[in-house]
């Protein structure tokens, strides 16, 4: 008796100690028809019936906030992110007629949203006027940013700009006089009076006449961006090359390199995405584009030399989870490809990990790699969003339309991934954690 009561009393005990891991394990199903990997699904928002694209986060008095540039309609989304797992719709705040408005930067309380000629959806009409440039604004109300300022540069607008703080935003512009978007560094001291200080493209971008509107309209050309600024350098994807320029004479930027990508990669741009790892002296560069125009371009490169970049390896394809009705993405639909990664290392609640990529694969959802050893990247997990939902009276929903666009991951671990088809997924990784980066030069 004393025997059967110690046995049932010790299985008692370990059932409340193994209740505890079992819980911590708990995670909410994932939705019909994703997939996953060592990824949790934490909650979706659909971001108040507006497809979102381009996102940044911003805290103040204790709440995290979640500004986002809309795919097709005008203006940006301001989200309550405190409880990830309920975020809170707060306000809308409306762009201008017949322009783009998918593009938001956040730092030193200032947000930046990129105004461009309209390239679909809402109310596009290529014959009417669009605005142009970048509005400025400030964070001092969070939930009601109030605009400070409205920059212009002319021509086709500006497509993913730059602000990482102080004097300067950094714009990828579409002005006049090009074949594509050029690098433009602006002053917002006064973000009333902001003015140009200097330019830069490549010499193929100009066209003969200085005041021809620019001809990357409507699928893009030049420089994507962000630009991204490490000390006195500026790392730019010019769509068939990356470009190092040094910018200590913010007056005349120099070029100190280029490494060029296209040919072989004939994509959207060959160069869409670039983020310097500056401690590790290697970046990550990526295409846009994939299927019909050839593999996707993803890349670790060494920027020890910035005279003399090299390419160290490749990120691997992602593969369908084993048991997807496709055997390849692109058989899944022809929107799969690399697009964009967490790269918004100068707002302080943004992830800076340098030993994990947190990517966006279009039909492929987010993908998440290892590149701790930057010679040997692999991927160690995965969502795979499924199709939204086809609404009543609505037109049908096309196979393989959910379309992992941009991504966020902020320090409390939560990842923010845009889906263009859909809303905004929120979720988290959980699986080991990536190993200290290993030197890629040996002392």
């Amino acid at each position: 008796m004393r025997n059967a009561m110690l046995a049932f009393l010790g299985a008692i005990l370990l059932m409340f100690a193994i209740l505890p891991r079992v819980s911590a394990q708990q995670a909410r199903p994932l939705p019909k028809g994703a997939y996953a990997k060592n990824v949790e699904f934490v909650s979706f928002t659909d971001n108040g019936g507006h497809i979102p694209f381009k996102m940044s986060i911003y805290q103040a008095n204790g709440r995290w906030y979640m500004y986002v540039g809309a795919q097709n309609d005008r203006g940006w989304s301001v989200l309550d992110i405190t409880d990830p797992a309920n975020t809170k719709f707060l306000n809308w705040l409306s762009g201008p007629a017949n322009t783009r408005t998918v593009q938001v930067d956040i730092a030193d309380g200032k947000m930046i949203t990129g105004l461009e000629k309209s390239q679909g959806g809402g109310d596009t009409d290529p014959t009417k006027p669009w605005d142009d440039g970048v509005l400025i604004w400030s964070l001092g109300d969070p939930v009601h940013p109030e605009l400070l300022g409205h920059f212009h540069t002319g021509g086709l607008g500006t497509h993913r700009n730059g602000y990482q703080g102080g004097k300067y935003m950094y714009l990828s512009a579409g002005a006049n006089g090009y074949s594509g978007n050029i690098f433009e560094m602006v002053d917002i001291s006064d973000p009333a009076h902001a003015f140009e200080v200097s330019r830069w493209a490549l010499p193929e971008l100009k066209l003969a006449d200085p005041n021809a509107l620019n001809t990357a309209w409507p699928h893009g050309h030049g420089l994507h961006g962000p630009p991204v600024i490490i000390g006195n350098l500026a790392y730019l994807g010019f769509d068939n090359k990356m470009v190092i320029l040094d910018i200590s004479d913010v007056r005349n930027p120099k070029e100190v390199s280029e490494l060029t990508f296209d040919p072989p990669y004939h994509l959207l741009f060959a160069v869409h995405t670039v983020r310097p790892f500056p401690t590790r002296g290697i970046m990550e560069t990526n295409s846009e584009g994939g299927c019909e125009d050839g593999p996707s371009q993803a890349s670790l490169i060494d920027i020890s030399n910035p005279a003399k970049p090299k390419i160290l390896s490749f990120l691997p394809v992602p593969v369908p989870p084993p048991d997807a009705p496709y055997r390849d993405f692109c058989e899944r639909s022809g929107g799969f490809g690399a697009h964009n990664i967490n790269m918004l290392f100068h707002n302080p609640s943004v992830d800076h990990s340098d030993n994990i990529l947190y990517m966006t694969y279009t039909n492929a959802g987010l993908q998440v790699f290892d590149i701790s050893d930057a010679l040997l990247p692999k991927i160690i997990g995965y969502f795979v969003p499924p199709d939204p939902e086809s609404k009543p009276g609505g037109p049908a929903v096309r196979p393989g339309s959910s379309n992992g666009a941009d991504i966020i991951v902020d320090t409390r671990g939560y990842i923010y991934m845009s889906d263009r088809s859909q809303g905004i997924w929120i979720l988290k990784y959980t699986g080991p954690k990536p190993g200290p980066a290993i030197p890629v030069h040996k002392p």
